[in-house]
């Protein structure tokens, strides 16, 4: 209307030919007597009233009573069919365009094809006016709205997250319920949700919450490392939500308002007892929603799936990714990290090194630098001490074959006073393989002296506490082991037979 504007005023205030007004306007002079001959018509004249806006002015030079307004006057595609064709990799509106005028060449030019395919998609929902191309992307987040969840004997409640996932070209949704957004929860939605998928697209775009995201940027958001660890064993990139860009994860808003109606609307008074109870009856309701068909598109969410995306993403390895917990740890003096109370050996030349401890349900693994150092079996009960001989010092392995039985039992041949030393010099320590090295050395002190003297010795240690190294040597060196209280005579029991029971057994 401006350009309109502009050649009446050259016209009728100047009096400009149509030629002149063709050249100034860059269009053809047919063009320019056409619009003269509708103001004349329209009985326009000069100067325009000053109410004359943009549409009254169109309304008088393009009324034509035989035609409504926004009829068509060419035979046009199936705009449904063409918004799917837009999704497949490599395909836009010039191709689509040209494939159109090759079956209808009398058809709509480009600018007009590309402007009723616009009108098209802005009755579409909003979720499938996005242009995403088929395999590319999946859009992931937590809907917000929780379900709970009833303790059948106590009838507590307790209230589960929804994870929802939307396929960007497709918008197949897979929706499930978890407990609190923990990091191990994340993961294992996705893992479920490649499940479900039978197949990996090429990006995640999660929001930026904690589970995913440690640090969230605009240009360089730090990934979560137990996160990014899954997504490098599916070969699948995460790119993070911009803050404060709605429009980054408007596909998965969109999927998320439709799962909370389609799925949570429709559980709201369904009382369920169990996670698992939760998760069946959203399958159901998620199998329905996908198979139902979209009004405007004229397929549903499966079908799309099927046709357009399924067979550009990637395939799914063998197996599940298994999670992990990632931490960072120092190496001890006695070459053990400490991994949920349990220790694991490490090569004796990393001790006081900082590491990193890969925890999955069956493993432990320890990083040095990158490289794997060593690998356990994950321990839940039993010894607290994991040492694998390779591990150990050479001065240290010639120890690796000696338990506390055995040392017990060579301890016991002196006499039972001696044993008793032994089981306190290891009950004293928070794991008995730290003992060791003392037991060993006060059997070595022992060695030839009278087996009398040795009792005593060993008796007198347990009663003043003196259970270490130093203490023995001193009082076998003072001749401390004569006792010096006087109800202490020769007839005292052994200590053997009083200490059962006693706190050096704990």
């Amino acid at each position: 209307m401006r350009r309109i504007r502009h050649l009446l005023t050259m016209h009728f205030g100047a009096g400009a030919s149509a030629r002149l007004i063709a050249r100034e306007l860059g269009i053809s002079p047919s063009t320019v007597r056409e619009y003269l001959g509708r103001a004349v018509a329209a009985g326009i004249t000069w100067p325009l009233d000053v109410d004359a806006t943009d549409e009254i002015l169109m309304a008088r030079l393009f009324v034509n009573g035989g035609v409504r307004l926004g009829a068509r006057f060419h035979a046009g595609p199936d705009w449904a069919v063409l918004a799917r064709e837009l999704k497949r990799p490599g395909v836009n509106l010039m191709i689509l365009w040209e494939e159109y005028r090759g079956t209808h060449p009398e058809g709509y030019a480009y600018s007009r094809f590309c402007e009723l395919f616009r009108d098209f998609e802005r009755r579409l929902p909003p979720t499938m006016r996005q242009q995403h191309v088929a395999g590319h992307k999946a859009f992931v987040d937590y809907s917000g709205k929780r379900v709970p969840i009833a303790d059948p004997v106590t009838g507590e409640v307790r209230m589960a997250e929804i994870f929802v996932a939307v396929l960007g070209a497709s918008s197949l949704t897979y929706a499930e319920a978890t407990w609190p957004q923990g990091l191990p929860d994340w993961v294992g939605a996705h893992v479920r949700m490649f499940r479900y998928f039978g197949a990996v697209p090429r990006l995640m775009v999660p929001d930026n919450l904690k589970s995913g995201v440690n640090k969230a940027s605009f240009y360089d958001p730090e990934i979560n490392r137990s996160y990014a660890a899954m997504a490098a064993y599916y070969g699948v990139g995460v790119l993070p939500a911009r803050p404060r860009r709605q429009r980054d994860k408007a596909a998965v808003e969109a999927g998320v308002r439709f799962a909370q109606s389609y799925i949570v609307g429709r559980l709201r008074n369904v009382t369920f007892f169990s996670l698992g109870e939760c998760n069946a009856a959203i399958a159901i309701a998620l199998e329905r929603m996908n198979g139902r068909e979209m009004r405007r598109l004229g397929i549903s969410r499966r079908q799309l799936f099927e046709t357009i995306e399924r067979h550009v993403m990637q395939p799914l390895p063998q197996d599940d990714y298994e999670y992990a917990d990632w931490h960072l740890a120092r190496v001890g003096i006695d070459y053990h990290v400490e991994v949920q109370s349990f220790f694991y050996s490490v090569p004796h030349a990393l001790i006081r090194e900082q590491v990193d401890t890969r925890a999955t349900a069956r493993t432990i693994e320890v990083f040095h630098r990158g490289k794997r150092v060593a690998a356990h079996v994950r321990r839940y009960g039993g010894p607290r001490h994991g040492t694998q001989p390779e591990h150990m010092p050479s001065a240290h392995r010639r120890y690796a074959e000696w338990t506390p039985e055995r040392l017990q039992r060579q301890a016991r041949g002196i006499g039972p006073n001696t044993e008793a030393l032994i089981i306190a010099v290891l009950a004293r320590r928070p794991h008995p393989e730290q003992g060791f090295r003392t037991c060993l050395g006060v059997l070595r002190l022992f060695r030839g002296l009278d087996a009398v003297w040795v009792e005593a010795a060993s008796l007198r240690a347990v009663e003043i506490g003196a259970l270490a190294y130093a203490s023995v040597a001193s009082i076998l060196k003072h001749r401390l082991d004569r006792p010096t209280s006087p109800q202490a005579t020769d007839e005292t029991p052994l200590l053997h037979d009083n200490i059962r029971g006693s706190s050096y057994y704990h």
